[in-house]
């Protein structure tokens, strides 16, 4: 097969077609009290990151809703919790610093854009407001917003994300298995399903 490759800004416009009105208006450079209202009614967002050389990564946050913390209008921050240490995006922003931020609320198909530069912050007054199950973070991630918006439910509705029928989460092996299969652990199954089992939950914070 052969490829039609993009190789220009003009030609990627001429096959899209003009930006949309609303799409074209919708960018902000300061929380407005809707965004607030998104942010505190979030449990969930995505960060992407990327090092100095362009290499990309992505990764979730997650916690009771309302877990980001507005500093001001132009200002987050977004606690971190105990996890596996590898902080592939930690060290991303202090090669670079521009990150973009996707939040989500469960069952809503639309979702809030933040895109900004970030500096990682390991004390600060705020931090008292931040405590989860006794857990006081020892850094968080500060966001200096540059743009943000509402993004539109399209990717939502063609996915079908909130519809359980939907589902297909029985289709794959257990996580246990799957770190097994892919990737070289000394554990036995039978450990690594303990390990991911009942009790994981109950380390979220400790």
């Amino acid at each position: 097969m052969s490829w039609a490759e993009i190789g220009s800004e003009a030609e990627l416009r001429e096959l899209l077609g003009e930006v949309l009105p609303r799409a074209a208006t919708k960018e902000r450079q300061r929380l407005h009290e809707r965004d607030r209202e998104w942010l505190a009614a979030s449990p969930f967002c995505l960060i992407a990151t990327s090092d100095d050389e362009g290499n990309c990564d992505v990764s979730p946050k997650g916690d009771p809703a309302g877990f980001v913390h507005v500093i001001d209008d132009t200002t987050i921050a977004i606690p971190d919790r105990p996890g596996n240490r590898r902080a592939d995006g930690f060290f991303n922003i202090l090669k670079n610093p521009h990150v973009g931020l996707i939040f989500l609320i469960p069952r809503r198909n639309e979702t809030l854009r933040i895109n900004g530069r970030a500096r990682l912050v390991r004390e600060a007054p705020f931090f008292d407001e931040l405590i989860v199950k006794g857990h006081r973070p020892h850094l968080a991630l500060v966001v200096e917003i540059e743009q943000i918006f509402f993004h539109c439910a399209k990717s939502f509705l063609r996915s079908s994300l909130w519809k359980p029928d939907a589902w297909a989460a029985d289709t794959l092996p257990t996580h246990a298995r799957l770190v097994k299969e892919v990737q070289p652990v000394e554990e036995s199954l039978e450990q690594l399903e303990s390990y991911y089992g009942e009790a994981y939950a109950k380390r979220l914070y400790g």
